[in-house]
């Protein structure tokens, strides 16, 4: 079974932490929550120790993680090369929902990165988090707390649903706040990219990177640059299908698929956007999650009607989550 540890989220307890702490030291996998969502940490340089998590993960060895360190200082050395616009970044935004891919040094593990010359870091601003980093003293690799592919962790029950027996312990602090993974900056090649989008938006970064761009199209064979670009991904036990186009005519069309389900005996989960973009955010997994619970047939979701801010990470989420079920409503 698997240890679970309770704090207090913004006053983690010493003990607690430090027995998760030592826990990572000696090569075991440590859930534990970051502000995006829980993580599973692991000691980042033990290739050995990260091989166990993917196995515990069910995760393909060409997707890499992303290594959490304590603060800047800890960037150093997990890369080759530092582009001035680092600093300015890190001042700006970490602590926080930020990951910079950036070139590795030879310290990373091949295992961490999928065997590309990049790899992907951030600090987090949670304090158990910050707590937990702290008292390691070394960097730790984690992906979101969960089965590969199914939706991300916002609480402790989620964590224990998908890897109760699999991992050695779990740091509960609660619901996580922002609900969604972070976002992922590729800074190793000429044009900066937003390769997920994440509670760092676009317009936030252009006021120090005028020229970044948001990646298109989809995740291609292979290994990837950065987690969460796999077409499906994020999803939920029953298939989702993802309506898009004017409000009015996704709800009549959602209405009358709803309808034709229900009369074929068919127990149908309805997902409707939120005006305010860091509620639906911070609330999207859980609701998935919830309709897993409920036992439903299917989802039918809206997408966002915004298409900018963090309204742009929840349609991400949701149309990975749908793989392809996406129903245009001209």
């Amino acid at each position: 079974m698997t240890t679970v540890l309770r704090l207090t989220p913004d006053r983690p307890e010493p003990r607690q932490i430090a027995e998760a702490a030592e826990c990572l030291r000696r090569g075991g996998l440590v859930a534990f929550p970051t502000e995006t969502v829980y993580g599973l940490g692991v000691a980042a340089l033990d290739a050995a120790a990260v091989r166990r998590l993917f196995a515990a993960k069910g995760r393909p060895a060409d997707d890499p993680l992303i290594v959490h360190v304590a603060s800047l200082d800890g960037l150093a050395p997990l890369v080759s090369e530092r582009p001035p616009v680092v600093d300015a970044l890190a001042a700006r935004f970490w602590p926080g929902p930020l990951t910079l891919v950036l070139r590795r040094s030879l310290l990373v593990p091949d295992e961490v990165t999928a065997g590309l010359d990049t790899v992907a870091v951030r600090v987090p601003a949670h304090p158990v988090a910050r707590a937990l980093l702290a008292a390691a003293g070394i960097p730790v690799a984690a992906p979101s707390a969960n089965l590969f592919s199914r939706p991300s962790p916002t609480q402790a029950g989620h964590v224990l649903e998908d890897l109760d027996g699999r991992i050695d312990l779990v740091l509960d602090g609660g619901r996580t706040q922002v609900g969604v993974e972070s976002t992922v900056l590729d800074l190793s090649s000429d044009v900066p990219e937003v390769l997920r989008p994440g509670a760092v938006t676009l317009e936030m970064l252009r006021a120090l990177l005028p020229d970044v761009r948001l990646r298109a199209g989809t995740a291609g064979p292979g290994p990837q640059r950065s987690p969460g670009l796999l077409s499906k991904h994020y999803s939920p036990r029953a298939p989702l299908t993802l309506y898009e186009g004017p409000p009015d005519r996704v709800i009549e069309r959602m209405r009358a698929d709803a309808d034709a389900s229900q009369a074929a005996g068919r127990r149908v989960g309805v997902l409707l956007p939120d005006d305010d973009a860091a509620v639906m955010a911070a609330r999207l997994y859980a609701a998935l999650r919830d309709f897993d619970a409920a036992g439903v047939d299917e989802i039918l979701a809206a997408l966002p009607a915004s298409t900018g801010g963090l309204s742009q990470a929840v349609a991400d989420r949701l149309r990975r989550a749908a793989a392809g079920r996406i129903v245009r409503c001209g």
